[in-house]
């Protein structure tokens, strides 16, 4: 199947509900879940100009070696970070959900330098790079936001690479749930038993390094646990006790403390 074709109908999906709130809230948000952010920097934030640009499953935001002139908020919706190998196989190295800022690296450097694509439906504010640029020499709570926002998304990028490397694949697929879980919790409050998950097999074996195959063998073990719940398509949170013990799980990682 294409990376770009529509997901295969009969593949599992599990969706998340849409964010909700007005506009550049939901960024707002995100940031001051790592971040200490006065009013006046709140208000300043709420302020940037954007405009929407909305995008279909599988459709491109960025491409490896363009030169971005803007930073794509995430309103709505779910994306990923990929890279292909020159045989065509694809590595997802990092799943965005509502409220992530998906580029904020293009600010201190030239080139994107990966693919990021809408996993599902998308609806982004388009920020200027001058703007925010502009906002950070002007707020400097928000600059170090923006840095902890990086530095926040590195930690998870080392769990990936301890997840896909050192943990078994039924370990490995609930890290990655419980991951979610948490991370959708700190921005959209979304109780845990009422996550869906918006991932084909073929998706998620692009992501943990397993075939899809392997998944499906692993998400019908994670049922027989009531970890997970498979209604036809759609995967749902079970038991997120259950899910945290098969994953031994800590949120550490996600930093969750750092504006305690």
């Amino acid at each position: 199947m294409s990376r770009d074709s529509p997901p295969d109908p009969s593949a599992t999906i599990v969706e998340f509900p849409k964010a909700k709130g007005d506009r550049l809230d939901i960024f707002t948000r995100k940031l001051l879940s790592h971040s200490l952010l006065s009013t006046v920097d709140q208000q300043a934030m709420l302020s940037l100009p954007f405009s929407l640009k909305l995008f279909a499953p599988n459709e491109y935001i960025l491409r490896e070696g363009e030169r971005a002139q803007f930073c794509p908020l995430l309103l709505s919706g779910f994306a990923y970070r990929h890279k292909l190998a020159a045989d065509g196989g694809r590595q997802i190295v990092a799943l965005k959900i509502p409220g992530d800022p998906l580029d904020f690296q293009s600010l201190y450097l030239r080139r994107v330098d990966h693919n990021l694509q809408a996993l599902t439906a998308v609806e982004l504010a388009v920020v200027p790079l001058a703007a925010l640029e502009k906002m950070a020499m002007e707020h400097p709570a928000f600059a170090r936001a923006i840095i902890t926002d990086i530095l926040v998304e590195a930690s998870i990028g080392r769990e990936w690479l301890l997840n896909i490397g050192r943990r078994n694949a039924i370990a490995r697929l609930a890290h990655l749930l419980c991951e979610l879980v948490h991370r959708l919790n700190q921005t959209t409050l979304t109780p845990a038993d009422e996550i869906e998950i918006p991932l084909t097999q073929e998706q998620l074996a692009d992501l943990l390094g397993l075939t899809p195959v392997h998944i499906n063998r692993t998400l019908k073990t994670l049922e027989a646990t009531g970890a997970v719940q498979r209604k036809g398509r759609r995967l749902r949170i079970g038991d997120f006790a259950e899910l945290s013990r098969i994953a031994d799980f800590s949120d550490l990682y996600l930093h969750r403390d750092n504006v305690d």
